[in-house]
């Protein structure tokens, strides 16, 4: 049935680029092993939170309130020890030292000061070599010291002032693995897809079939979507099996269309197949087509919204991003999880890249019959 839909000759190249990738047993493990590997190392590496720090204290007063922020500290999940300090210069030398990420310290009168309702005054050293972790540890101190501070107004009630009540839309605890697993579904199957197509083109030209193609009855456009196929293949296995995953393993939601979502998924991995061919096309050899993927695939990542949002920066890498499938696929994704995107959302992430696809394969379609010629 699928090669009287496809014709004798694209169901013949289709397979034979399959027979290619998986006769060799070790390919086969390196689709599927792999991928594996990096939802579960990437799910709990690339984490969002700060967690087992260690922060110094240095507690010149010894009275109850400096007492209570120490062990309320210590007694955070997020914190993995208190290095009790000495003097200042024991202070500096644990944040030169990266001993502690950040240290806490209390004058004389800290707490005399507190109960005579004077407003004391706690110091914070934090390491700017961390500036991001910094700056997540100093929102968790704020937090301790705003419940302290909160006890004592309940023990000393002050003037009635308004309050501010703060809901999250979307990840209401907000977990970071309900950003990142998604993410994870465009960056490895995207690395996954563009692994495989980028060294098609380049091993026929590699073990000398290139010739064979060239004298072939196969059409360009057979040829070129013969190889394209399986990577889209293996693409969308690797997803499907996130998919699965996910709310078993993480309990992510998945709120939107899978019809929507696979249909955005296989035009993402057409448009990243036609961005593989092009490199494949334009090398000699595989090493020089996984030298050109290798080179692509950081930018791709960079630019795509995973490491940081793309409105973070400048603007004319904003404007280049706007050429990244990755980008496109990865707000289709979070979507399509965390909020149910509906139809109109997905189909404006969608026909970029259509267009990408139509770009990249096209030039690579060029190249291909320029070189036979």
């Amino acid at each position: 049935m699928i090669a009287n839909l496809l014709g004798p000759r694209l169901t013949a190249i289709i397979v034979k680029e399959l027979w290619a990738i998986l006769r060799d047993p070790r390919a086969r493990i390196s689709l599927v092993l792999p991928p594996l590997i990096q939802l579960l190392v990437f799910a709990y590496a690339s984490t969002l939170e700060v967690t087992n720090v260690t922060i110094g204290v240095l507690d010149r007063d010894g009275g109850q309130w400096s007492h209570e922020i120490i062990q309320r500290v210590a007694g955070s999940p997020n914190v993995k020890r208190i290095v009790r300090l000495d003097s200042d210069a024991a202070l500096e030398r644990a944040i030169n030292t990266q001993t502690v990420i950040a240290a806490l310290r209390f004058d004389s009168q800290f707490s005399a000061d507190v109960s005579a309702g004077r407003g004391a005054v706690m110091g914070a050293v934090f390491d700017g070599r961390k500036s991001n972790a910094a700056q997540i540890v100093g929102g968790y101190i704020d937090r301790i010291v705003a419940g302290v501070s909160a006890d004592i107004h309940i023990a000393r009630p002050p003037p009635p002032q308004g309050g501010t009540n703060v809901s999250y839309w979307f990840n209401p605890n907000l977990d970071y693995l309900w950003f990142t697993i998604p993410s994870l579904v465009v960056i490895i199957s995207l690395v996954s897809s563009t692994s495989v197509v980028s060294q098609s083109v380049a091993r026929e030209k590699e073990l000398g079939t290139y010739d064979q193609l060239m004298v072939s009855p196969f059409r360009v456009w057979e040829i070129l979507a013969g190889k394209m196929v399986p990577p889209v293949l293996i693409g969308l296995a690797n997803a499907s099996l996130y998919v699965v995953l996910n709310p078993v393993l993480f309990a992510v939601p998945f709120r939107g269309s899978l019809l929507l979502f696979y249909l955005s998924l296989i035009v993402f991995l057409i448009a990243m197949s036609g961005i593989g061919l092009l490199v494949s096309v334009v090398a000699n050899t595989q090493q020089q087509a996984f030298l050109g993927m290798f080179a692509l695939t950081v930018p791709v990542f960079l630019l795509s919204g995973y490491a940081a949002p793309v409105d973070n920066i400048p603007p004319f890498l904003q404007i280049v991003s706007e050429a990244n499938p990755a980008k496109h696929f990865l707000i289709v994704t979070e979507g399509l999880f965390l909020k149910g995107m509906p139809a109109a959302d997905v189909w404006a992430n969608t026909w970029p890249m259509l267009v990408i696809a139509a770009v990249t394969i096209s030039l690579a379609s060029y190249l291909f019959r320029s070189r036979l010629e």
